[in-house]
């Protein structure tokens, strides 16, 4: 067995965080482990880890569903329960996720990387997509569920254009880029909670912006509706929402939907 495949120690992963989450656990299988999470959010405490060998029915944005096989990848959700902090900001939670597995990838290898907006890492001279990320609200608004999947040693059959981190020459072990993916993401959550999720009182919009290559670049967003616009990414906004200019000289403010990089920035 190698190290890539080897089953993760949810008790190892968690005596390397500290005290930074309470609670991880890693399962053999399930259908998809931010469903498990949303589920019994009722009963979990805040920064509850939940890691899964092999996801069954992944949930992506616009209803997408994949297949995360043994020892490929690393697929984790996370509750957070993000007090003091207005709803209206709990839409960069993902991007917040996206930008923390950002600081993972730079950390272990010197391979072009960024950000698709919302929270899509792309990876490689390709800018090809590695991982992903869903975010849910729980618990009757109380809590949000955040889900990220990273394809390590192979992208599933089912993702067509996809890379991975050992194609693109990132070797690393899945454990620890777990412990080093929850550890960005609590620092990164933790500065924006402090700051009552205000993205510009800790640079995450700042940071954000730098490590975004939608931003820019000529664009089609297909919304949740099946509605379709087309338009330069100009910025994001306080809420986390990508201000899309058309070629009339239109400006929308898009909340949610899938990006379609049509021509790079510059």
């Amino acid at each position: 067995m190698n190290d890539t495949t080897r089953p993760l120690d949810a008790a190892a992963v968690a005596s390397a965080l500290g005290d930074a989450w309470a609670r991880v656990d890693v399962v053999e299988r399930t259908g998809s482990t931010n469903a498990d999470l949303t589920a019994g959010a009722a009963g979990l405490p805040d920064r509850t880890v939940l890691v899964a060998e092999h996801q069954e029915a992944g949930r992506g944005r616009l209803s997408r569903t994949w297949v995360s096989p043994p020892g490929s990848g690393l697929t984790v959700s996370v509750l957070l329960r993000p007090a003091g902090v207005p709803p209206s900001r709990f839409g960069w939670l993902p991007l917040l996720a996206g930008l923390a597995l950002l600081d993972t990838v730079r950390g272990l290898a010197d391979v072009p990387c960024g950000l698709k907006w919302p929270n899509d890492l792309l990876l490689g001279p390709g800018s090809r997509k590695v991982a992903g990320i869903l975010a849910e609200v729980a618990d009757a608004g109380r809590a949000v569920v955040v889900g990220i999947g990273v394809n390590v040693a192979s992208a599933p059959p089912d993702q067509a254009g996809a890379t991975s981190l050992h194609a693109e020459g990132v070797a690393v072990e899945r454990a620890d880029l777990l412990v080093a993916l929850l550890g960005r993401l609590a620092e990164r959550e933790t500065a924006w909670r402090a700051g009552r999720g205000d993205p510009d009182a800790t640079r995450l919009r700042a940071d954000y912006r730098a490590g975004c290559s939608s931003l820019g670049s000529e664009v089609r967003v297909e919304l949740p509706g099946g509605a379709m616009y087309t338009g330069t990414a100009e910025d994001v906004d306080v809420d986390g929402r990508l201000l899309l200019l058309d070629a009339a000289g239109r400006r929308r403010a898009i909340a949610a939907g899938d990006v379609v990089h049509l021509r790079p920035a510059g």
